[in-house]
């Protein structure tokens, strides 16, 4: 039987909203993929929920993303940072942030972040999970931008971290089979 209905994760309002208006879809540019990295590497050890009721503070915090901006903050913005209780103050998660912003400016050289993270994009679709137990929580493809990402500079970018960025950003499909979004 082809269960119905959207992902059996997305219960609650702020994760049916998220589900229906955002996760799995296509994210593209550089200011988007930054946010969608930089959020996921906060979210390492905390619940998704959290960040999501958090997200508007971080983008406050974190000048909309604007890698440019990010890359500029010093001490007295770190400081700022981590006396700002409307982000998760990890002083770790806050230096990589910076320094993540920095490594972007660089990878601008290359091509930029968009072409790089969507180089790992799954190019052949898949059936789809028939349930949540059939969604890995990290691939070989994966595992291969955050090697990349790593190479580059950036920090907070791990296999399970960047399979959520994937998914988020749409690289790849994990929306169950019947689930409408998919």
């Amino acid at each position: 039987m082809i269960p119905t209905g959207r992902c059996t994760w997305a219960v609650g309002e702020e994760y049916v909203t998220y589900h229906d208006q955002e996760w799995g879809r296509p994210v593209h540019g550089e200011t988007a993929l930054f946010e969608r990295i930089s959020l996921e590497a906060f979210q390492t050890g905390l619940s998704w929920i959290t960040i999501l009721r958090k997200r508007e503070g971080f983008r406050a915090a974190f000048a909309g993303f604007d890698v440019d901006a990010v890359a500029a903050f010093g001490p007295e913005e770190v400081a700022q940072l981590s006396a700002n209780p409307q982000i998760i103050r990890s002083a770790a998660k806050i230096g990589a942030t910076i320094g993540n912003a920095r490594a972007v400016q660089r990878l601008r050289e290359q091509g930029g972040l968009d072409s790089l993270v969507w180089s790992f994009a799954d190019r052949e679709p898949s059936a789809g999970p028939r349930s949540e137990h059939d969604v890995p929580t990290r691939t070989p493809a994966s595992e291969a931008l955050a090697r990349a990402l790593r190479g580059s500079g950036l920090s907070y970018v791990g296999p399970v971290n960047m399979y959520a960025a994937m998914q988020a950003c749409g690289l790849v499909n994990d929306h169950l089979v019947g689930c409408p979004a998919r």
